[in-house]
C-alpha cells in the first residue's frame, strides 16, 4: 500500500490531418487555403471555421489571428472538431465522481474494480490531512484498515462463490462485493477523450479557487499541456498563483 499526493497526467493521443481530403474539398469547392500552423488540431478548427463563412484565403491570414478572432467572438463550435487524448494516473475515486459529471464533449474508460484486484491498491492523500502528523496518522490507519477489510473480504467471498465453476466470475463476484469497504481515496486510473471546447469547459469549472484542490491540481496540469500542444486554442488562460500556494487559471474568453 502506498499513499500518492501527486497525479500524473499524460498526453496519448492527438490527431492527424488528411491532407489529401483537404485538398479535394477545396477542388471542389472551388476555392484555395493554406494555414502557418502545423498543428494538426489547430488547422482542422480554423478550417471548420472558414467554412462556416466560406471565408478561405478571406481576411485574417495569419493562424494566430483567427483564431483569436474565434476566441473574441466565442464561435466554440469549431473548438469542437479538436480532440486530445489524456490518462490521468494517481487520482482518486472522489476525483472521478466528480471528472464523470462532465458529459458533453467527453468520453471514458475507467479502471474496474471488478475486474482488478484491489489487494495491491494505493490511495490519495488530501495535502491538508498530509500536512499534519496527527491528522495524516489518522488517515494512514484509516485506508490501512479499508484495505485489510477488503483483502480478507475477497478471500471468504471466493470461498463462499467456490461452486461457481468459472474462475473469472467468481474472483468478479467476489471483489465487486469486497470493494464496498475501499474508501474514496482509492487511486484509479482513467482514460479520457475530450473535445477542446469541452477541455476549456473542464479548465474554467475546475482550474479555479472554488474547485476542490485534486480536480484543480489535474485541471492545471492539463492546462499547461494543451497550452504548449494547441497554444492558438489555449494560449488565451492565464495561470497565476494564489496566497496559499495553489494555482488557478483565468481567462478574458470565457465560455466559448
Amino acid at each position: 500500500m502506498k499513499i500518492i499526493r501527486e497525479p500524473q497526467v499524460y498526453l496519448v493521443g492527438r490527431q492527424e490531418v488528411n491532407q489529401a481530403g483537404v485538398q479535394r474539398m477545396l477542388d471542389d469547392m472551388g476555392v484555395s487555403w493554406s494555414t502557418d500552423t502545423d498543428v494538426a488540431a489547430q488547422k482542422l478548427c480554423e478550417a471548420a471555421g472558414r467554412l462556416c463563412y466560406m471565408s478561405f484565403g478571406k481576411g485574417r491570414k495569419s493562424h494566430a489571428e483567427y483564431m483569436a478572432h474565434i476566441l473574441e467572438s466565442a464561435h466554440g463550435s469549431v473548438l469542437e472538431h479538436a480532440v486530445f487524448n489524456f490518462v490521468f494516473i494517481g487520482v482518486s475515486r472522489s476525483f472521478t465522481h466528480e471528472l464523470v459529471r462532465h458529459r458533453a464533449g467527453f468520453g471514458y474508460s475507467q479502471l474496474s474494480q471488478r475486474y482488478v484486484d484491489e489487494a495491491q491498491a494505493d490511495f490519495i492523500e488530501p495535502d491538508c490531512i498530509a500536512g499534519d502528523p496527527e491528522l495524516h496518522a489518522i488517515f494512514e490507519e484509516s485506508v490501512r484498515q479499508s484495505h485489510q477489510a477488503y483483502v480478507r473480504l475477497v478471500e471468504g467471498l471466493q470461498r463462499g462463490f467456490k461452486d461457481e465453476p468459472d474462475p473469472t466470475l467468481r474472483r468478479k463476484l467476489a471483489r465487486q462485493a469486497a470493494r464496498s469497504v475501499l474508501p474514496n481515496a482509492t487511486e484509479t486510473r482513467i482514460f479520457v477523450t475530450a473535445n477542446a471546447r469541452a477541455w476549456r469547459h473542464f479548465i474554467e469549472a475546475r482550474a479555479n479557487e472554488w474547485a476542490e484542490v485534486e480536480i484543480r491540481r489535474v485541471a492545471i496540469k492539463v492546462l499547461r499541456i494543451l497550452q504548449q500542444e494547441a497554444p492558438a486554442l489555449f494560449g488565451d488562460y492565464r495561470i497565476e498563483r494564489l496566497p496559499d500556494g495553489s494555482e488557478v487559471a483565468r481567462t478574458d474568453h470565457r465560455k466559448v
